[in-house]
């Protein structure tokens, strides 16, 4: 029996900025399965924020003028509070890492670590990227010029006494974790990098330095304050902050029982390291008489591809950088978040472009689903008086035969996270649909009364088709999904609860075929998708 419950999370971005195509596409797609999930009859804590620590924000704020870091994220804050409102991205929770509920929780995670003997202070000298904020060793630089190997950029000598997480310690453990539970990161393309490029190599799971002695911005360390928790240590632990972590009042603790641990964190594939080796060797680490063990590691880490533009990466310096949010007023916002998932296959670096999401909008939106639906509407009108037939029995019928079988296929890659796999799935059965109309060819059935049932099944039968086809886009594109629904005869809000929940049955329930009323009038409304000629 499925879970009740599912906890999604977003990694929380770098407060220092505003969001871009790469932020965007991340959380559209948590939040496509924050809406999935939501209609499968589960409860639903999708979770997003800000990164506001570490020396790159403090670098940040000096650079742009601001008297303390602190009044950078409050203006930031807001930028990404209303850009996510604007994609119709449904988090339920937005956590900075300056929040007092935050720092309670990591202080109190940094000391049960500390206690089970896993954290020690040394001193280190060692090559330092700002932008990375992350120590690497002399193999892992690229020569010549010493650089980042993650951002190409140069990395600069650092001496300090800080404290050290000793996760070489949990290595082992680490390697043991990932080869039973296969599906813990996910693609398995992102499986394979973390073996070979980490957990397989000869220094691949090193101590990590987690606290700065030179850094004033960020969390004080309990008991030595002069020193801060450093930025990844500190940033890794708002998911369980969020969750209920660091507080001893009982409805914290029952929040924490029943949310952790996350079912699925969505990162992008230039953080997989930290998800899926420092933060559950963290996880890991911190025991004591209640976890001895140490707490749950979360069911699964999604790692996402870089997206690029039409094939070149993008940049400011090459200013081929693209805006999601001139590209949502463009084309919609609807068609941005199809476009983006339906383009690149989610968890794989992947090509955007203007050229593509033109094309995509023009046939797959305006002339495959768009004009079914219109077409469709339009001769239920004039055969039936705008009323559902009935569906007299059909055997062999081809488009019931496509109906039946596209649940399954959609279900399997909606839980798999196969965006691109389940969005083929449903524009399959939408051009079967179509094939269907050219087929059966309903203006001429209805010319011989002898044809009348087949008639009125075949026009059930499209009609079905397209509620299915409404509810299994509706994560995708729920202003569109609802719009056609209500075309179909379903009034606003009849179908859907909110935030993608389903009234009355569940998902796999909905999709079965044959769950169309026969008598529901439906109405023809305006095109969901007029195709465009564009400049």
């Amino acid at each position: 029996m499925p879970d009740k419950t599912f906890f999604i999370t977003t990694p929380i971005y770098y407060a220092n900025d505003v969001p871009h195509i790469g932020h965007a596409y991340c959380s559209i797609g948590a939040d496509v399965q924050a809406r999935y999930q939501r209609a499968c009859g589960r409860e639903v804590f999708f979770l997003t924020g800000l990164d506001a620590h570490g020396q790159k924000m403090d670098k940040a704020s000096k650079e742009k003028g601001y008297a303390s870091p602190g009044m950078l994220v409050d203006e930031v804050k807001g930028r990404w509070l209303e850009a996510w409102k604007t994609l119709d991205i449904t988090n339920d929770d937005f956590i900075l890492t300056t929040e007092e509920r935050h720092k309670r929780a990591a202080r109190k995670f940094f000391s049960a670590v500390q206690a089970a003997g896993f954290i020690e202070k040394r001193s280190y000298k060692g090559n330092y990227c700002v932008h990375e904020e992350t120590f690497w060793p002399e193999t892992q630089l690229l020569q010549p010029g010493g650089l980042c190997p993650d951002c190409k950029r140069p990395t600069q000598v650092m001496e300090e006494t800080n404290y050290f997480f000793k996760q070489s310690a949990l290595a082992d453990a680490l390697r043991a974790h990932l080869k039973a539970h296969p599906e813990f990161v996910q693609p398995d393309a992102r499986r394979n990098e973390l073996l070979g490029s980490y957990l397989d190599a000869e220094d691949g799971v090193t101590d990590i330095s987690i606290t700065r002695q030179s850094l004033k911005w960020g969390i004080g360390v309990p008991g030595d304050d002069g020193q801060v928790i450093y930025v990844w240590f500190d940033a890794l632990i708002n998911y369980m902050t969020a969750a209920g972590y660091g507080s001893d009042e009982p409805a914290d603790k029952a929040r924490f029982a029943k949310w952790w641990p996350a079912d699925v964190h969505l990162i992008g594939k230039d953080i997989l390291r930290f998800h899926a080796l420092l933060w559950p060797a963290m996880l890991m680490a911190n025991r004591d008489a209640e976890h001895p063990l140490g707490q749950a590691l979360p069911k699964r880490v999604y790692g996402t591809g870089l997206i690029m533009n039409e094939g070149v990466k993008m940049s400011k310096s090459l200013g081929n950088a693209i805006d999601p949010f001139e590209w949502a007023r463009d084309y919609g916002v609807d068609v941005l978040r199809y476009y983006l998932l339906r383009e690149v296959a989610f968890g794989y670096d992947g090509s955007i472009s203007k050229a593509g999401i033109e094309k995509r909008f023009n046939t797959e939106l305006a002339n495959d689903w768009g004009n079914l639906l219109s077409r469709s509407v339009a001769m239920t009108e004039k055969f039936f008086a705008a009323v559902t037939p009935a569906a007299a029995p059909q055997p062999g019928d081809a488009l019931e035969a496509a109906g039946r079988a596209f649940a399954p296929a959609y279900l399997a890659a909606m839980d798999g996270m196969s965006y691109h796999d389940a969005l083929e799935a449903v524009f399959a059965l939408i051009r079967a649909a179509n094939k269907y109309v050219d087929d059966k060819a309903p203006w001429k059935l209805a010319k011989d009364p002898s044809c009348a049932g087949e008639l009125a099944g075949t026009m059930n039968h499209l009609l079905e088709a397209l509620r299915i086809a409404g509810l299994a886009l509706a994560p995708f594109m729920p202003a569109a999904a609802e719009r056609s629904l209500e075309q179909l005869g379903y009034a606003p809000g009849e179908v859907f609860a909110g935030r993608g929940a389903l009234r009355g049955r569940p998902l796999a329930e909905a999709l079965a075929w044959g769950g169309l009323e026969p008598g529901r009038k439906v109405k023809k409304g305006e095109p969901l998708f007029m195709r465009k000629e564009f400049s």
